[in-house]
């Protein structure tokens, strides 16, 4: 199938949107109001405000100071094997992929706190590579070179991974979360068997098929193409195949930390174009649980897709929520991508309809809750001690379950 980006689909123009008619494109799923799963325990989690034109350096300050805040790093004895997961969906810089800045700093701080090998990994996005058994097309490794994660790994001392250069067979499968949507196990690559820890680096990012791509979203980039092509296929239960495969043994025993750089946000389209919405303090988020970390920079993506202006935020290709028909198509140029062939192209079902006022309406988030044992409750540390106090207030009343 002819490479198309989402980008160029918007050429495609209102001919093509009312193409999604043909009744064997099926009709997107409505939104429902989810039912809010019970209060789950208590979970920590670490900010560092980061003001509008921070240097370099003060942005490392704020990554180290947030991870510190967030764990105490026991669980890392001298020399032991890291392997930070990025997201390197594409060739395009910050924030559209991990910030090299914090990428940096972790190293750094890894490194200064024992750390033996630390090893940079992911496998992009299916527009970048194409991944099967007998070929590969693409290289998440020439994209991390375009986007500077590749440069600031080796400046740093650490090693590039990309999964697809290790082949098909270097991947093992892994059970997702019990009673899950997925219909079979997800193909893991074996380097996850090989290192002593997780250290997970997202971006905060809306996202065309899934509403947003935050934490629980960068799990994609593990997965070989066979896993990608079963959570694209049945699109109505994407959301909670995102939340079921974080519950793959491998990233429960060893994923120690999630920290994000989210001082720029991508609030509309995403994950590999949209709006960029620069605030006036951007935010480090960090926290040794997903579920926390996710809640909090879903509430900050909310807050950012608010301050967009309305301009940038109300047409079909600029957030493509306004009219579900996008993301349909979308979904189905993807699983042909991911050589799902014609018949499941016609017979996928749409991802759902994504009205987010709140972390709540989140179906990704509202099956983490499920599966990781309820809401938690979230006790906040500025690890900084500059955060806004209405940011502050905002992140705690937004994360807070409703009685």
């Amino acid at each position: 199938m002819k490479r198309v980006s989402r980008r160029q689909f918007g050429k495609l123009g209102a001919t093509g949107v009312a193409a999604l008619s043909h009744p064997l494109l099926g009709s997107p799923a409505k939104a429902s109001e989810l039912s809010i799963p019970k209060q789950g325990g208590s979970e920590f989690a670490a900010l560092a405000g980061v003001p509008k034109g921070s240097s370099d350096e003060e942005v490392v300050d704020a990554v180290r100071r947030a991870a510190l805040e967030a764990s105490d790093f026991s669980w890392l004895s001298r020399g032991d094997h890291i392997l930070i997961k990025t997201v390197c969906n594409s060739g395009n810089q910050y924030p559209f992929t991990t910030d090299p800045v914090a990428l940096r700093a972790m190293i750094g701080l890894l490194k200064e706190r024992g750390a033996g090998k630390i090893t940079v990994a992911d496998m992009s996005g299916v527009e970048g590579v194409r991944f099967s058994k007998d070929r590969t097309r693409g290289s998440t490794r020439e994209l991390m070179t375009k986007n500077g994660m590749a440069q600031t790994t080796e400046d740093a001392g650490a090693t590039v991974h990309a999964f697809e250069e290790q082949g098909w067979d270097a991947f093992h499968p892994e059970p997702p979360a019990p009673n899950s949507s997925w219909p079979s196990e997800v193909m893991m690559p074996d380097i996850v068997n090989e290192v002593d820890h997780i250290v997970l680096m997202p971006r905060c990012s809306r996202h065309v098929l899934a509403g947003s791509s935050l934490g629980l979203k960068a799990a994609v980039g593990w997965w070989r193409h066979d896993s990608r092509l079963a959570y694209h296929y049945n699109g109505s239960l994407l959301p909670e195949k995102t939340a079921e495969a974080n519950l793959v043994p491998s990233l429960v025993d060893k994923q120690r930390l999630v920290i994000t750089s989210a001082t720029r946000v991508v609030s509309t389209f995403g994950p590999d174009n949209g709006h960029i919405q620069d605030p006036d303090t951007g935010l480090v988020i960090a926290s040794s649980s997903i579920v926390a970390h996710d809640m909090l920079s879903m509430s900050w993506l909310l807050e950012n897709h608010r301050l967009t202006p309305d301009d940038l935020k109300s047409g079909v290709m600029d957030d493509p929520y306004v009219n579900h028909w996008v993301g349909n198509l979308i979904n189905r140029i993807v699983v042909g991508w991911l050589d799902g062939g014609i018949k499941k192209m016609l017979t996928d079902s749409a991802p759902p309809s994504i009205r987010h006022k709140s972390i709540w309406d989140d179906r990704i988030l509202n099956r983490a809750f499920e599966v990781f044992g309820g809401v938690p409750t979230l006790e906040l540390a500025d690890a900084v001690g500059n955060l806004p106090a209405p940011i502050m207030q905002m992140l705690k009343q937004s994360t807070t379950r409703p009685s």
